[in-house]
């Protein structure tokens, strides 16, 4: 695996709103500037609680894999789903929406 490529200080950011069960998340992905993907943040509106920390946790682990050279893709067939395929975590919705073009 290559070393770590960090995003410049200044970046712009894109930030949107994530519900997955009954809890609301704000993410929040920053790009390099070739366009990729180099940060996701994930924040639940329960700061502090348990399912913050472990959000917060995955999307800072994700983010040192993007930087690491990790493609978002493979971080996106890598996370866990539903029986009909459909992220079951926060995290495996930010990457379906970037994967999409939403975002």
């Amino acid at each position: 695996m290559t070393g770590r490529q960090r995003l410049p200080n200044r970046r712009v950011s894109l930030v949107f709103d994530i519900e997955i069960g009954d809890l609301h998340y704000i993410a929040t992905i920053s790009r390099f500037p070739d366009g990729q993907v180099g940060e996701i943040f994930i924040q639940n509106s329960k700061p502090g609680s348990t399912s913050d920390c472990y959000m917060r946790d995955a999307a800072i682990t994700a983010s040192l894999a993007l930087q690491h050279g990790c493609p978002a893709e493979v971080l996106r067939r890598a996370v866990l789903r539903d029986p009909q395929g459909r992220p079951a975590t926060p995290l495996g919705c930010v990457l379906d929406r970037l994967a999409g073009g939403e975002s």
